[in-house]
């Protein structure tokens, strides 16, 4: 589908990969929490030792396509910021009892800025520029 749809000569494709949530003692939906968490974890042995299979799927398929594709793999990196996630300071509460009712449904999936999304960036940034996308493509 990407191959025709996409000019290569206009259009660079990248492919960020999978952004990890840290939820403990269940998901979002089932009272999942990460508030309190201050430090990034430093142990791997706490991390995921297998890449996620739908990633390495990905590369046959990136590898048979015409079009050239960047893959960002920012999975990894992102495992270890389990303190990076707004927590319940994502909103504005208009009473206390919405703020203790925060403490309930807290947001362990996104990522505070700045931090985690702007690493992102510079990798795509650098990636771009490798690929001979940026400004100094002769």
């Amino acid at each position: 589908m990407v191959d025709e749809n996409i000019d290569p000569n206009k259009t660079q494709v990248v492919f960020r990969g999978i952004s990890p949530s840290h939820f403990r003692g269940g998901n979002w939906n089932t009272g999942g929490r990460c508030h309190g968490e201050r430090e990034p974890i430093f142990n791997e042995t706490f991390l995921r030792r297998k890449p996620v299979p739908k990633l390495k799927a990905l590369k046959p398929v990136f590898d048979q396509m015409k079009t050239p594709v960047i893959f960002l793999n920012i999975s990894r990196l992102t495992e270890f910021r389990k303190d990076a996630h707004p927590s319940i300071y994502g909103m504005k509460y208009a009473s206390a009892a919405e703020a203790v009712n925060a403490v309930e449904t807290q947001d362990c999936s996104h990522w505070c800025l700045p931090g985690l999304p702007d690493t992102w960036n510079e990798l795509l940034y650098a990636s771009l520029l490798m690929a001979g996308r940026g400004t100094w493509k002769s």
